[in-house]
């Protein structure tokens, strides 16, 4: 089955399909192991643009990525499943994050700036921002249900998938379905 996505795939690029949805569907394709749910949307979903805030108070939105491949995750220090997953997205933002790409978690409801700031020092997280959105409005505005949520933004600032739960998103697994996006 995996041959025959591939396989789907490169006809596709060989014959001059648009490389932007020829990466979307590298996600579909190389989604394996806990990334095999991965929800991928049969067209791109725009996304709202409600504001969070910086650790500093100052207002971010997802327009301020446009231009970018964005991992937007959000999650709460009261989550179990999400504290487990911030050092992968950590290493994640340190081998993919730069000019192209970007790691945004923000902390969604009842999550103190202090007990952020602690819960990055004693976990060593130092790639990714601490943005937060305390009621938790682009949670709601954007669809989200449940933590974690991780929701994948193309560099047009719409949404292609999204992915509930947990993951090792630092795997061999993620790294090369991520990486086949954003090529």
């Amino acid at each position: 089955m995996r041959f025959l996505k591939l396989l789907v795939l490169y006809a596709g690029l060989a014959s001059g399909a648009n490389p932007a949805v020829a990466g979307t569907d590298a996600l579909f394709t190389m989604a394996e192991g806990d990334l095999a749910s991965l929800q991928l949307h049969g067209e791109p979903r725009a996304v709202p643009t409600t504001p969070v805030t910086d650790a500093n108070g100052k207002a971010v939105d997802l327009s301020d990525y446009h231009g970018k491949y964005v991992l937007l995750n959000f999650w709460a220090l009261w989550c179990a499943p999400c504290v487990k997953e911030m050092p992968a997205l950590d290493r994640l933002d340190a081998e993919l994050g730069g000019a192209d790409f970007e790691v945004v978690t923000v902390a969604t409801g009842r999550n103190a700036r202090p007990a952020v700031d602690k819960f990055f020092t004693e976990k060593n997280i130092n790639n990714l921002p601490k943005l937060f959105d305390p009621k938790m409005k682009l949670m709601r505005d954007i669809g989200g249900a449940g933590l974690p949520l991780t929701v994948l933004i193309g560099p047009d600032g719409r949404e292609v998938a999204r992915f509930s739960g947990d993951a090792e998103w630092d795997s061999p697994a993620a790294l090369a379905m991520l990486r086949g996006w954003m090529s």
